[in-house]
């Protein structure tokens, strides 16, 4: 078979339009085209053609299908020995496939037998030699794949393998060597799963569950010996210890060490006491002594005092009258300018009385000009609200609650589903009228059309002509149909609920209701613009602007005169003040020294007052300070007798926090053999019943019962280890000799795939898994390398001349089969490209092959038929 055309309809990205690939020939063709040129599109349309069925639903069939709905078509124009055919397929709705002979334009045959025709063209559809062949845009064939292709695939390599080498079995000693091993996988089936563990419920595994059974049992019994052992070495350990504990010469020492702590710790803390006392009468004594020596030195610097405080009075006096002259000269230059000041501010206020009623007035215009303004935005804002609140309204009547549309298209798909699965569930009735007799028979008294399957749901009255009536019932089990009558009962209320009678007029509504709310964002956005803050906010500043608006004024004058005039003023005030301040520093400087020298001598005054009253009459003060002096010496020998008691008493005291912790440590080391006492008491309770429990049992005897016992088990399983060891063994010879056969196997198509390895690679051997029937690994420079550890592109490389090793032997036996590549060779350098578009023309010299390709650059260098897209109408 070879393809010689492939034309679309309204397929993926083709929506409502056709192309089509004409003039498709023998050997290399290519179609070389940017991405998004529908390039895949092509190649899963020709896979839909001959993999798929034209009655299908699955995804692979609604992948096919634009976003924008309607029936895909796909055509394609092959020529065979027995002639040129046309095979069409239209899926989703009007469903049909028919195949026409192009050279009489016979119809050959339609819709079931087209698909058969199809069928046997790539026998066994895309797990045939085609999905063999044809290879997927990001697919090699080698890397991992889902099991059921892997293994589809593995079928069709085995299969062409058989036919052109011969039967495998006669080449590994045939039917007894098939024989020997089933008899030795169903042996080792008994006893062993595949990976070598026991069979559940096989004798195996029975005696491997007794083997762990006697283990525990064993086990347990040695516990309980070990157990035995230990308690009763706890019990003599315990007995001894408990003896010393309970010794009286033991008990009293604990006793004595703690009485003689507790005499200690009372003497320390009457030490203690008695250190406290002296420490507070010595600071007493210490407080005393600093408050009399700070009363002598005080004393002492006021005398010393009031004899310096007699000349700075003097000196004082003097400065005072000086300065009080200085301030009247000052004083009376600042009256002068001040009264100048006081003229040029009164023509100052009048040319300045004059200008601010000119500005006023201007003022008063520009306010009436911006009220203005806001007044008519305020007019447009109230206009377009009350289209907005139309639109809105409008809006209100046709908008659907957020998920209306999503939910009752959603009861459409269930609807539909139910309806189908329904009307597969149903018999049907079918008549065929033999050619030129019009339809005579009747259901339910209308004519039954030929060549259509009518469902029967419940009955069908069919009247025959000549011979009477027949009816036909479904007798469908009670509540079926059900599911359907519940969904198109919610499809009915949601339709009411939102008012609409179907589909198509809900989302009509929808549409609307987009619409209109677009124009009422446009609305809004509008309204927004002409009243930032909202109609209200307009309104206040509007009442703002009116309740400030000044009234209008006329006023006669010149503003630059006036203007003019104030100015001369400025500069006759700013003159008579210069004036003022040039005198204000000296008369300031005159008061500030007047103020000091007034403050020192209020404050001399002050003080030689309070030292007065401090130190007392003039006569007395020699005698009070010699009274000062003997009571510091007195209080500060009382302090020295008592600092050196207290340091006597420090340098004797005990330390508290030892003599405490001798205490604890032995009341805690008499409470500590106490407790131990009691606990071994109990312990030697507990121990005494347990030993007293195992020895009435017997549980050494029972232990040497149960370890005979287990070592029968083990050597039973051991019997069992060793019979599947060896039949693993035995299964494991008898695959290696059918895996050494299998060289011869493979030989074909290695034959075929070393003089295009040739092409690419230097001393490149490669071998084949046995299972998979893949390339498992190359050798080259005499180091072998797994497939996955390859680049890319030498991955793809090797997938694609493998491929092409396979479509020579399909050839060669009669099942000849196109080579098509979907950007197969995305990886390639350009050096091994080339190499590879000269493996595809030596292996296209009996064979066809079709390329697509976004590489346009360089796929340009492969030659062969270049193809086109064009147009296509059907």
């Amino acid at each position: 078979m070879k393809i010689t055309a492939l034309r679309l309809h309204n397929v993926r990205r083709f929506a409502g339009r056709g192309v089509a690939i004409e003039g498709i020939d023998d050997g290399v063709n290519v179609l070389s085209a940017a991405n998004e040129h529908g390039k895949s599109t092509s190649f899963e349309a020709l896979q839909a053609l001959f993999f798929q069925s034209h009655s299908g639903a699955g995804k692979e069939v609604k992948r096919l299908q634009p976003y924008s709905g309607g029936n895909p078509l796909v055509e394609a124009d092959i020529v065979m020995p027995e002639g040129r055919f046309r095979l069409t397929k239209q899926f989703i709705g009007g469903k049909r496939a028919t195949v026409t002979e192009l050279g009489s334009g016979r119809l050959v045959a339609q819709q079931d037998e087209a698909e058969q025709f199809i069928a046997e063209l790539v026998r066994g559809g895309a797990s045939g030699p085609a999905g063999l062949l044809w290879v997927r845009q990001g697919v090699t064939g080698i890397e991992e794949r889902s099991r059921s292709d892997e293994e589809g695939e593995r079928r069709v390599r085995e299969s062409l393998l058989t036919s052109v080498q011969g039967e495998v079995e006669a080449v590994t000693g045939g039917r007894r060597m098939s024989a020997i091993m089933e008899a030795c996988t169903e042996e080792l089936g008994h006893i062993a799963t595949p990976t070598l563990r026991p069979k559940a419920g096989g004798p195996y595994a029975a005696a491997v569950d007794e083997l762990e059974r006697l283990r525990a049992a064993e086990a347990k019994l040695k516990r309980e010996v070990d157990d035995l052992r230990t308690a009763l070495d706890r019990r003599a350990e315990a007995a001894r210890r408990l003896a010393e504990l309970e010794a009286a010469d033991e008990i009293a020492a604990r006793r004595a060490a703690v009485t003689r702590a507790e005499a200690a710790i009372q003497q320390a803390r009457s030490h203690g006491e008695a250190l406290r006392t002296r420490e507070a009468e010595a600071a007493l004594a210490k407080s005393r002594f600093d408050a009399a020596e700070k009363e002598l030195a005080d004393y002492r610097a006021f005398l010393a005092r009031v004899r310096t405080l007699g000349s700075e009075f003097a000196d004082a006096a003097q400065r005072r009258d000086a300065l009080r002259g200085r301030r009247a000269e000052c004083q009376a230059t600042i009256d002068a300018a001040a009264a100048e000041a006081k003229l040029a501010e009164a023509e100052q206020r009048e040319a300045s009385s004059l200008l601010a009623r000119l500005d006023a007035a201007m003022r008063a215009r520009q306010a009436a000009e911006i009220l203005q303004g806001r007044r008519d935005r305020l007019a447009q804002a109230e206009a377009l609200r009350r289209t907005l609140e139309a639109a809105e309204a409008a809006l209100a009547l046709v908008v659907l609650p957020a998920d209306a549309v999503d939910r009752l298209q959603k009861l459409e798909i269930d609807i539909a589903r139910l309806r189908a699965a329904e009307a597969a569930s149903l018999p049907s009735v079918r008549i065929d009228y033999d050619e030129g007799v019009a339809p005579s028979v009747l259901a339910d008294g209308a004519p039954l059309a030929g060549g259509e399957d009518r469902s029967v749901a419940d009955r069908l009255m069919l009247t025959l002509p000549g011979i009477g009536a027949m009816t036909l019932r479904s007798n469908r089990k009670a509540g079926e149909g059900e599911a359907l009558a519940k969904a198109e009962a919610k499809r009915s209320e949601l339709l009411a609920s939102i008012g609409v009678a179907d589909l198509v007029a809900a989302q009509r509504r929808q549409a609307e209701a987009r619409t209109k709310a677009g124009e009422a964002e446009r609305l809004r956005i509008q309204l927004d613009h002409l009243a930032p803050e909202g109609l209200p906010g307009l309104r206040e500043e509007i009442a703002r602007l009116e309740a400030a608006a000044p009234e209008a004024i006329e006023v006669k004058g010149d503003p630059d005169a006036a203007r003019e005039a104030l100015a001369r003023a400025d500069r006759r005030v700013a003159t008579a003040r210069n004036a003022e301040r040039e005198a204000g520093p000296a008369l300031s400087r005159v008061h500030e020294a007047a103020t000091e020298v007034e403050a020192s001598f209020a404050s001399m005054s002050g003080e030689m007052s309070r030292l007065d009253a401090l130190l007392g009459l003039e006569p007395d003060r020699a005698g009070r300070e010699h009274d000062l002096a003997a009571v510091q010496a007195e209080r500060q020998a009382t302090f020295e007798i008592l600092d050196r008691e207290v340091a006597a008493l420090r340098e004797r005291a005990p330390d508290l926090s030892s003599v405490e912790a001798a205490l604890q440590r032995a009341r805690s080391a008499e409470s500590a053999a106490t407790g131990e006492a009691g606990r071994l008491r109990e312990v030697l309770a507990g121990l005494n019943g347990q030993i007293r429990t195992q020895s009435d049992e017997a549980v050494e005897e029972t232990w040497q019962e149960a370890k005979e016992a287990l070592e029968v088990a083990e050597a039973r399983v051991g019997a069992f280890e060793t019979e599947t060891a060896v039949l693993n063994r035995l299964k494991t010879a008898l695959q290696d000799s059918r895996s050494a056969a299998r060289d011869l196997y493979l030989q074909p198509v290695l034959t075929e795939l070393r003089p295009l390895l040739e092409m690419l690679f230097d001393d490149v051997a490669v071998t084949f898994d046995e299972k998979t029937l893949l390339p498992q690994a190359i050798s080259r420079n005499g180091q072998k390398e797994d497939i996955d550890r390859l680049s890319g592109g030498m991955r793809e490389q090797l997938s694609i001349l493998t491929r092409l090793a396979f479509a020579r032997l399909l050839a060669r036996d009669g099942r000849a089969a196109p080579v098509i590549l979907d950007d197969a060779l995305v990886y390639s350098d350009d050096d091994r490209i080339e190499t590879m578009f000269d493996a595809l023309h030596r292996q296209a010299r009996d064979q066809q092959i079709i390329v697509f390709s976004c590489r346009q650059r360089a796929f340009s260098r492969l030659g062969g038929n270049v193809l086109h897209m064009v147009d296509w109408q059907p």
